[in-house]
């Protein structure tokens, strides 16, 4: 088995206004050392052993998890 965790986070040249907002409240709330927020989303997976894991990861990336128009991602597995 796999652990498998997708990490996604929009491009750089598109616009976070989760980002901006959380950094807004920090500042709000005192924490004026904070200068960029980008906000990510986390897929964790258990995957049953298969063969070419990376290869269907991707799939399920690109048909599922991930919008390739907006967004980027990384992947990393961990044995279990």
């Amino acid at each position: 088995m796999y652990q498998v965790k997708v990490l996604i986070k929009l491009r750089e040249s598109i616009i976070d206004p989760t980002g901006t907002a959380v950094q807004n409240a920090l500042k709000h709330l005192g924490f004026d050392e904070v200068t960029h927020v980008r906000m990510e989303k986390v897929v964790n997976m258990t995957v049953n052993s298969v063969e070419n894991i990376e290869a269907r990861v991707e799939e399920m990336c690109k048909q599922l998890l991930v919008n390739a128009v907006m967004e980027d991602y990384r992947i990393e597995i961990e044995t279990l």
